[in-house]
């Protein structure tokens, strides 16, 4: 009864903990305003704004309500108007976009400036009259949470933004006609914007936001496995996009293997700073992708056959604990290196190491089945991690043999500390090379690729790889 209390006090003290606790994606993609400048930019393209733009029915728009509805003006300015010939969008320009954050933080305010040139053909001028005006459109961005996505709440003109003015200045009698259209594009022009550019605007950024989606979901390939990303939340902080990510990894039949989640594992994510875009990822991911490229294995080697120097001096290190042991080794010993589990990737200050348990076996010959002795080694290798192109490639280099447990021998018992350096020396020449043929494909950086970009570059946190593109 007092065991069933105590069990209820710890699931309750864990319960309150974890409740209290800030739980940190996989991994985080971090937008900048400069990707979402251009990928807005381009969506607009592709949806052919600057043709909108030019057709923009500015003479049916300034006839709706001339004059504001005044009758007498009305009528006065619908005698001007009857003097145009045909009003129209000669020239125009989306300049760059604008990406700041909401007075509150919650939202991202895009402005999207626009430069036209108007055209109006009349009798009373043999050539066309030309008007100026600048104006924006302001979108606002902000995140969905029942969708956990991004919408665009909403899109305007205020009209607080429009300047309009006259190329170059006419006749006395052009003069007032040019006055009045533009006094009449004024309530004309931002509701055009809003009506015709706007839907453009919408429809542009639903195309981004499912590309961006596409490119975060794309898989990943590891060895014969891949990692398969999903979108867990979205954040707007300052003028970013964040992109909170899932990630489970899959076998090659799409069976799934291991699932990353939010977990109190921390996450330390660094400030994007002048960087277009980062990717951090949490440890224990990349701890994965190292697992599922080395995965457990065993090496045989006819030792005497591929490192005659080596088998000559372990042959003489064997000597050191027995001389009858020494002189049963033939030309086909063998040298087993067993690895029970996949390694471990530990990371600290801006650097990594991977942690490996290794049992090594040595047999006199390839007929005997029991070997001399089995040898349990906790071994460190330096993980130097790198960027080329737009892959991530490892190398493991340096390994040290941190600990030596004698696990059984038939031949005398010994301190295993006497073979240390022969060991070391055979784990370098053995499994390095076999494990650093594994990893040498490396790791395809789908997004940065998608992003745009052709290189990376890549720094280590204490718990955390962050990719952000290459400054070169």
């Amino acid at each position: 009864m007092a065991s069933s209390r105590i069990f209820t006090l710890l699931c309750g003290l864990l319960a309150a903990t974890l409740v209290g606790a800030t739980l940190s994606p996989p991994a985080v993609l971090i937008l900048g305003p400069e990707i979402i400048k251009e990928k807005l930019t381009q969506k607009l393209r592709d949806h052919d704004a600057i043709r909108i733009l030019h057709e923009l029915p500015l003479l049916s728009a300034i006839r709706e309500e001339p004059a504001g509805g005044i009758p007498i003006l009305g009528s006065l300015v619908n005698s001007a108007l009857n003097h145009i010939i045909w009003l129209k969008i000669t020239s125009a320009n989306i300049l760059e976009m604008q990406v700041q954050p909401s007075a509150d933080d919650q939202e991202l305010i895009v402005d999207i400036p626009l430069d036209l040139v108007a055209g109006f053909n009349t009798p009373l001028v043999s050539s066309i009259v030309e008007i100026h005006m600048e104006t924006e459109a302001q979108a606002t961005i902000r995140v969905e949470t029942s969708k956990k996505g991004l919408i665009l709440s909403s899109c305007s003109n205020s009209g607080r933004s429009l300047r309009i003015s006259l190329l170059k200045k006419l006749s006395f009698m052009v003069n007032p006609l040019a006055n009045s259209v533009m006094k009449l594009l004024v309530p004309a022009l931002p509701k055009l914007v809003k009506t015709q550019l706007c839907p453009v605007i919408e429809a542009a950024f639903e195309d981004m936001h499912e590309e961006l989606l596409r490119l975060v979901k794309a898989p990943i390939s590891i060895s014969s496995d891949h990692l398969e990303i999903d979108l867990l939340s979205s954040a707007i902080k300052d003028n970013t996009i964040q992109l909170n990510l899932g990630a489970k990894l899959l076998d090659s039949q799409g069976k799934g293997i291991k699932w990353f989640n939010e977990s109190v594992a921390s996450l330390t994510i660094p400030a994007l700073d002048s960087a277009p875009f980062s990717l951090t990822v949490r440890h224990d991911v990349v701890d994965a992708v190292l697992a599922d490229f080395l995965p457990p294995e065993e090496i045989m080697v006819l030792l005497d056959y591929v490192l005659p120097e080596m088998a000559l001096r372990l042959k003489n290190n064997i000597k050191l604990i027995s001389e009858k042991a020494a002189d049963q080794l033939k030309h086909t010993q063998i040298v087993k290196i067993l690895m029970q589990e996949a390694p471990e990737l530990l990371l600290d200050k801006g650097s990594a190491k991977v942690a490996q348990m290794i049992v090594l076996e040595v047999f006199a010959s390839n007929e005997v089945r029991r070997p001399f002795f089995t040898l349990g080694i906790e071994a460190n290798s330096e993980a130097q991690f790198y960027t080329k192109g737009v892959n991530l490639m490892l190398n493991i280099n340096d390994i040290s043999s941190e600990r030596i447990h004698l696990m059984n021998s038939d031949i005398d018992l010994f301190n295993p500390e006497i073979l240390k350096d022969i060991v070391t020396d055979l784990l370098a020449a053995i499994l390095l090379p076999n494990q650093n043929g594994k990893v040498r494909s490396g790791v395809p950086l789908s997004m940065v690729k998608a992003l745009g970009f052709t290189g990376a570059s890549l720094s280590l946190s204490q718990d955390a790889f962050v990719i952000t593109p290459d400054s070169s």
